[in-house]
């Protein structure tokens, strides 16, 4: 089913963002504030929000600039923006967040997110973490280090050689299809995304997915990833967040769910008191869109529970 609501929100940055809204079925409880993932977009998520609002969340879902329908000067699909891209993604995620508080005063709120999504929730969390409750980082990679420089190096190359900000040659070659090409017997190259071949294909005919980011919006997520990979950025993120870290056994983009393992044992090293992590066995890359996701979002659900009693 589609969200209950769709809407516009002017964001501070200038975005028109294009916001989904699915209202909780029973007494509100919390609202679950949804970041997706790279090439993609936040119509996705309509089957956990199905899933959420009869247990009493809200759900707010916007689509980040240069994805969707959002509209944003200077970030066409595939672009953040001309410059800052990073601080605009991030301003346009508190401006959702403000309208969550306006109309819905009170309630917590549980920033939730799916592979660059969980970069940008993260992020988010790193800088504002006294605005949310709790934290939901899913299918991340946080542990780039050189490999992450590495790719700085080459997009700082492209830029320089190709002369404009237009969509990287290399780094799809380094991460979607090699990833694709990691699947053992793979039908398509986003196989890596999901076990359920009507997900995959799903994925493939939307116009609105898939497509090649450009120079500027790989290096703004690269350097999202590198900030959240060191643990002074998490210097001031009060210690007892719930947080909830999630991920795939078969998912390359998380080097197999080890980066997500990486990230659980450096947070319980700095402190954290109040961490779940658990990758999910034969698990490729998207979670919500896998053959056991039934398990997967009962698992959510239920930590979520946890997290509003405490």
């Amino acid at each position: 089913m589609p969200f209950d609501r769709k809407t516009r929100l002017a964001s501070p940055t200038g975005a028109d963002l294009n916001l989904h809204v699915k209202h909780a079925e029973t007494t509100p409880r919390a609202v679950i504030q949804i970041n997706h993932g790279l090439a993609e977009h936040a119509a996705r998520y309509a089957r956990f929000a199905d899933f959420l609002g009869p247990r009493g969340f809200h759900v707010y879902a916007h689509d980040h600039r240069g994805h969707g329908a959002t509209k944003a000067p200077n970030a066409p699909l595939g672009r953040f923006a001309d410059a800052d891209g990073v601080a605009k993604v991030i301003a346009d995620v508190g401006a959702v967040h403000d309208l969550i508080a306006a109309e819905h005063p009170g309630l917590p709120v549980i920033a939730f997110g799916h592979s660059l999504g969980a970069s940008i929730a993260l992020n988010f969390v790193l800088r504002h973490s006294g605005r949310v409750h709790a934290a939901a980082i899913w299918n991340g990679n946080f542990s780039q280090g050189l490999l992450g420089q590495t790719a700085l190096g080459i997009l700082g190359w492209e830029r320089m050689r190709l002369g404009s900000d237009v969509p990287s040659r290399l780094l799809p070659r380094l991460t979607f299809q090699a990833w694709g090409k990691a699947v053992p017997n793979h039908r398509t190259l986003f196989d890596w995304l999901s076990r359920d071949p009507v997900e995959v294909d799903k994925y493939i005919a939307d116009p609105l997915c898939g497509w090649d980011a450009s120079i500027s919006m790989w290096r703004d997520v690269v350097s999202m990833a590198l900030y959240a990979g060191k643990d002074s950025s998490f210097a001031g993120v009060r210690r007892d967040l719930h947080v909830n870290l999630a991920g795939g056994e078969k998912d390359p983009a998380s080097d197999y769910g080890k980066a997500v393992s990486h990230l659980a044992r450096r947070m319980d090293r700095m402190g954290f008191s109040n961490l779940v992590s658990k990758v999910y066995s034969d698990t490729r890359h998207e979670s919500l869109n896998e053959i056991n996701r039934d398990d997967v979002m009962n698992d959510f659900a239920a930590w979520a529970d946890s997290v509003l009693k405490s």
